[in-house]
């Protein structure tokens, strides 16, 4: 008879942490009842480099809808749009695209 071993084996178990930056996230202009219409365009072309014309749209989309998506792409760089909006006093947030 084989000696009974007093060490008992647990299952293998696998662990993964998934703390990933990658993805899509979008920055979000937020309505801002503060800022004027024309400054939060101004910003806008500046920081992100929109024309007139984009600009104006996100601007009215936030104004009207409570938000407009201004930029999607990898985090780092929404980061970096968001914190560039926020230094002009614009209300922003970055949100995770769940859908990729």
């Amino acid at each position: 008879m084989p000696p009974a071993s007093s060490a008992t084996t647990l299952p293998q178990t696998e662990t993964h942490a998934a703390t990933t930056l990658g993805g899509v996230w979008h920055v979000v202009l937020l309505n801002d009842p503060v800022n004027l219409m024309s400054y939060t365009v101004a910003v806008l072309r500046r920081v992100l480099g929109f024309d007139e014309a984009t600009a104006r749209k996100h601007m009215l989309e936030a104004h009207e809808q409570g938000r407009s998506v201004v930029w999607s792409g990898l985090r780092e760089r929404a980061e970096h749009y968001a914190f560039g909006l926020q230094q002009w006093h614009l209300t922003t947030r970055l949100e995770s695209d769940e859908t990729h």
